[in-house]
């Protein structure tokens, strides 16, 4: 067995050593309603009972406001199951969270313009 990166839940050539569906128990729909960029930050309330590594993990990186996406980058989970675990601190009131500010006008030419620059400069 190859020596664990990023602490004992991962392997270097097995993998993920806990399953995804492990890790939110399997549930499969938050609590709350979270899209791709919805930003969440902690509180400061402590989560009353056990919360697994991943939970922790979560909080740990949710100093300041940090999108979903990026926190299941972070934590190299399927978006679906971050959503899980974030609803779980957002319900515990351990977390907050914020539709992004383009919100209201998801079809802000600016932002449009600027993902297809960005797109451009990728090819």
């Amino acid at each position: 067995m190859a020596a664990p990166q990023d602490g004992p839940w991962l392997d270097e050539a097995a993998g993920r050593l806990v399953r995804p569906y492990q890790v939110s128990n399997g549930r499969t729909r938050p609590t709350a309603e979270l899209d791709l960029l919805s930003q969440v930050r902690v509180t400061g309330t402590t989560p009353a009972g056990y919360l697994g590594p991943e939970h922790s993990a979560a909080l740990s990186l949710c100093g300041v406001p940090v999108s979903v996406a990026e926190l299941a980058a972070q934590l190299r989970l399927p978006a679906a199951v971050t959503k899980v675990l974030l609803s779980d601190l957002l319900d515990c009131g351990a977390l907050t969270t914020q539709a992004p500010a383009f919100h209201d006008n998801p079809t802000d030419r600016s932002l449009l313009e600027a993902v297809l620059d960005g797109l451009r400069r990728q090819l």
